[in-house]
């Protein structure tokens, strides 16, 4: 029987390589339990884009959302790191926003995900990053 760890480095490795290969969707639709818990590091201030989601059809959504809104040129993805039930993957990514005050403004991104597994599952995932100056 694997200990949390090994659950963790396993589901991570199959997120980091879902996601590598663009396949961000299959890796929601495969990885995630329904009753997924996402939470972004910023307040969108939109009803629509709360900063805490719940559930697994709100999560596809939020996804729906980036690849529609978002040119990506690049992502590449490292990791997993585990500690216990949780590990961290790093996200870069080279992406012109379609939508929204920068607009037509290429840019790289660089975010960490804490995500969390239970039962073979991602049950809750949480982005730190910074938007400033």
């Amino acid at each position: 029987m694997p200990t949390e760890t090994q659950d963790a480095l396993a589901i991570g490795q199959q997120l980091a390589d879902f996601c590598n290969q663009g396949k961000n969707l299959d890796a929601i639709n495969a990885l995630y339990a329904d009753n997924i818990i996402s939470v972004e590091a910023i307040d969108s201030g939109s009803a629509d884009m709360p900063q805490t989601m719940t559930g697994i059809d709100a999560i596809r959504n939020k996804n729906k959302w980036w690849s529609e809104n978002h040119e990506v040129h690049s992502g590449e993805v490292k990791g997993p790191f585990p500690h216990g039930d949780r590990f961290i993957l790093i996200f870069k990514y080279d992406v012109t926003p379609k939508c929204g005050p920068t607009a037509g403004n290429r840019m790289q991104m660089v975010e960490a995900g804490l995500f969390t597994a239970d039962n073979g599952k991602i049950t809750k995932e949480e982005f730190f990053y910074h938007m400033g100056g």
